[in-house]
């Protein structure tokens, strides 16, 4: 049978290498044998507490060997699984809770706890989970299709609640295989993920692993800090999947005095355009690492990946569109442009979600079906392709803005700053409404009219922001991404004052 539906990867895994490490998380770990039983024991589970095919299960527990055999349980029980982080905000909670209406909340907070019990939603913990998985019982049967919702993803919102991506078994798969044939995972790879599976770019790490037969460690928060570079030795890992911020982290780490060096031979990225300088002071400490950049959304998981260290010859690309795949860009009109003009980027192909679940009206603006084929999604992303077909990102549409009455790409002026020497950080907030001018936040040990004076000297004067606030390190949230409502809130206050 063809790997259609999500728990067909694993099955595939538990029969082709059943005794093969599959998954470790802190000193508790499994084999694909056990990862599968796991995953059919709590299928049952799931099963006999009333969830059925096409229910919602929400998922909010802290990073455990037996998170990822729940999320292919509840596969096998024809359920959509829900991933949030841990520590999610009371109202975000609340938002989420009343949107996706769980048959079953799993998570050990007490506020998670309390808010389910008013909306009569039966609620259990890691102990239940645990509990469960350790008593043989047979999963349900098997009845799901590959064009039913296996996952939804909560994308942050930036002026409002996130909204859910749902995505089918068979975009998972293709996605997944899809993205697994560019960057080659292999079986004796041990695949470091220290991002939360809350965040889709962690969540695949489960599924590419898994379609490698490599082993998977899941570090949880505590495993991207300042423990990073010990776990990455300690373990072995020859795999990391990095944002930006924690790319920058591990650069950090690796220039102290004595540092041992890990074993990795690959590093990933995705999230937010990677710094120059940071990728070349990990190749120094790190010469056998090769890098892979990619591009993607949550409405199409990934768009692009570039060949290995193909950075080096093609600065500012970010990969060739998947294998079975189609990326381009428009004008207004929908009118594709040629190599070298700048457009809204599209992508189309088996990958493109099914849409935003119960948002018709933002479904029909995104993802638009032409004669009936694919979907195509409107990113809402601005960039242009090279005549070999490579993305060159320019922006969203969010982040081209007007200064001095010039046309502004946030991206080209953070680049620009970071190449300020004391410069190690940069983001560009927009102007808001009433705001004469963006406003540059950076991590530096020059002040604020030091790095003005200096980006001069790399852009033109009309297109430098107005004001720059320097501050210790730039916010960020548990998926590693910059928090930009943080950073509008500060960049408001120092236009007003």
């Amino acid at each position: 049978m063809a790997l259609s539906r999500l728990h067909d990867l694993l099955d595939a895994a538990a029969r082709r290498h059943p005794d093969r490490p599959a998954l470790a998380v802190g000193a508790r770990s499994g084999t694909y044998a056990a990862v599968s039983e796991w995953s059919h024991r709590l299928a049952g589970w799931l099963a006999r507490g009333g969830v059925r095919r096409g229910d919602r299960v929400l998922v909010a527990l802290p990073a455990d060997v037996l998170l990822p055999p729940l999320l292919y349980a509840c596969s096998r029980a024809g359920a959509v699984f829900v991933v949030l982080g841990e520590r999610l905000p009371a109202a975000v909670a609340e938002h989420v809770l009343d949107d996706a209406r769980p048959a079953l909340v799993l998570g050990d907070g007490p506020e998670l706890r309390e808010l389910a019990g008013r909306r009569g939603i039966p609620h259990r913990g890691l102990d239940d989970v645990r509990a469960a998985a350790a008593q043989p019982a047979a999963p349900p049967p098997d009845r799901a299709l590959a064009v039913d919702p296996v996952c939804f993803v909560y994308t942050s919102g930036s002026t409002a609640m996130p909204k859910a991506v749902v995505s089918t078994h068979l975009q998972v798969c293709f996605a997944a295989a899809a993205i697994q044939s560019e960057l080659g995972y292999r079986p004796d790879d041990l695949v470091y993920c220290p991002l939360p599976l809350s965040f889709d770019y962690g969540l695949y790490q489960v599924f590419l692993s898994t379609l490698a037969g490599s082993e998977l460690r899941l570090a949880g928060v505590e495993g991207a800090g300042q423990r990073l570079l010990a776990e990455l030795r300690e373990s072995g890992a020859t795999v990391l999947s990095a944002v930006p911020s924690l790319a920058d982290g591990l650069a950090r780490l690796l220039s102290r005095p004595d540092s041992a060096l890990p074993r990795l031979r690959l590093l990933t990225s995705t999230g937010a355009a990677m710094p120059e300088a940071v990728l070349a002071e990990l190749r120094r400490r790190l010469p056998d690492l090769r890098v892979r950049l990619m591009y993607g959304l949550t409405e199409c998981k990934r768009a692009t990946i570039m060949p290995e260290d193909e950075d080096l010859r093609r600065p500012g690309a970010c990969g060739r569109a998947l294998p079975g795949t189609e990326v381009f860009v428009v004008d207004e009109d929908g009118a594709r442009l040629p190599p070298g003009a700048v457009g809204e980027v599209v992508v189309r192909g088996p990958h493109v979600m099914a849409g935003y679940w119960r948002r018709p009206e933002q479904t029909a603006e995104r993802f638009r079906r032409v004669e009936g084929l694919f979907p195509e999604l409107r990113t809402g992303d601005y960039g242009h392709l090279d005549a070999d077909g490579y993305l060159y990102f320019q922006g969203r549409r969010d982040d081209i803005y007007k200064e001095r009455g010039f046309r502004v790409s946030t991206i080209e002026v953070e680049a620009a700053a970071r190449r300020v020497p004391g410069v190690r950080a940069a983001v560009v907030v927009p102007p808001g409404a009433g705001e004469d001018g963006a406003t540059l936040v950076v991590v530096g040990d020059l002040a604020a009219h030091a790095v003005l004076g200096e980006l001069r000297r790399q852009i033109e004067e009309a297109r430098a922001p107005s004001r720059c606030l320097v501050v210790a390190e730039l916010p960020v949230n548990a998926h590693g991404k910059i928090e930009r409502l943080t950073l509008a809130a500060l960049a408001a206050g120092a236009a007003r004052g």
